[in-house]
């Protein structure tokens, strides 16, 4: 007891006469003069600006082609249809054609498709949806999450394989590319349909529950599909087995939601193994022969093709380099506004005083 009272006082709770606790490890204090700091601020605008213009020139070198489809060619049809909601489960076909003239698109070419005025990034739509049950395990299979509410289970009470308003929405417009030759017959334009999605969303984030000795649709027995889906999730992808559940890379690439409500999503990339595709697409005229399926009258929405080529910063995007010049435009400013301000009342500030 009388220990503890001789250990109180208010140099109880002194640190320790360290140097780390007392604050005495050497350091090094700058001094910011403007022989020091004005050319670091020139260099670092003439490395922005530099920057800017190398990425600028690198975008422009991109080729890019945007179609609005919503009502174009011969989808004012479809767009009419899909406004009749007794109608919407009726298949729809329908074609644009276009050009690709003076050059041809060298190199990789990427297939996209695009939406408009479509907001994934509400935060109840984003919600919507279990993650669980996409990661293959059985439990949230057979009861799904209440965040997918109201989208848990079907009129017939069985549990809704993928559940969540995320997944219902599911883009399923599909197309096809065709070439037409100036002399020939006209080519389908072949397109990689796997490998478009995140390696980690492929690999980790989504997996088909695992049940040795049974098919797929063995496995997905006693679930329902999203009420507006037309097929249930295991049979996404007639032509390619491996491509059905929970791994389809469409809905793979879907569920990784935009965060504007002006996105696009890969669809495909061009297969250059093909004559007369080795070097990209060729100059031409081409058609997309489209089965409309999404409507988009509801929210007033729109929708595009684009294809476009890349370059090693991506495709056709100038926020990076338009950034990059207006913070070098911005620094060089203040560098400016700096020096004339030392200039005028010299290094000892002797002419403030005056």
């Amino acid at each position: 007891m009388g220990k503890a009272k001789a250990n109180a006082g208010p140099l109880a709770r002194r640190p320790d006469n360290s140097a780390f606790k007392q604050q005495k490890l050497p350091a090094w204090s700058p001094m910011l003069t403007a022989n020091t700091v004005l050319p670091f601020f020139y260099c670092m605008a003439v490395l922005c600006m530099l920057l800017g213009v190398l990425l600028l020139l690198t975008v422009q070198s991109t080729q890019e082609m945007k179609m609005d489809y919503t009502e174009a060619g011969t989808c004012d049809k479809c767009y009419e249809k899909r406004k009749d909601v007794s109608k919407a489960a009726q298949p729809c076909d329908c074609q644009v054609v276009f050009a690709i003239e003076e050059k041809p698109f060298k190199g990789d070419v990427f297939f996209y498709y695009g939406l408009r005025n479509f907001h994934q990034n509400l935060r109840r739509y984003m919600d919507s949806r279990d993650d669980a049950q996409m990661v293959g395990r059985k439990r949230n299979l057979e009861k799904p999450s209440s965040y997918c509410f109201p989208y848990i289970t079907d009129p017939d009470g069985l549990p809704i394989a993928p559940c969540g308003a995320v997944a219902n929405s599911l883009f399923n417009d599909t197309f096809r590319l065709v070439y037409h030759a100036a002399a020939g017959p006209a080519v389908a334009v072949p397109l990689y349909r796997r490998g478009i999605a995140w390696y980690t969303d492929k690999n980790v984030k989504f997996r088909n529950p695992q049940t040795p000795n049974k098919t797929l649709a063995q496995v997905f027995e006693g679930t329902g599909k999203p009420p507006y889906w037309q097929r249930p999730v295991y049979e996404l992808d007639a032509a390619d087995p491996g491509n059905n559940g929970f791994i389809n890379e469409d809905l793979i690439v879907w569920m990784r939601e935009a965060a504007f409500p002006n996105f696009k999503k890969l669809y495909g990339i061009l297969n250059r193994e093909q004559e007369p595709f080795t070097d990209g697409l060729p100059v031409g005229n081409y058609s997309i022969n489209i089965t409309y399926n999404f409507p988009v009258q509801y929210f007033q929405g729109k929708k595009e093709v684009v294809l476009t080529t890349v370059t090693w910063i991506g495709g056709q995007n100038r926020f990076l380099p338009i950034a990059y010049l207006v913070t070098g435009g911005l620094i060089l400013l203040i560098a400016v506004v700096l020096t004339v301000i030392w200039w005028r009342f010299g290094k000892n500030g002797q002419n403030m005083m005056e």
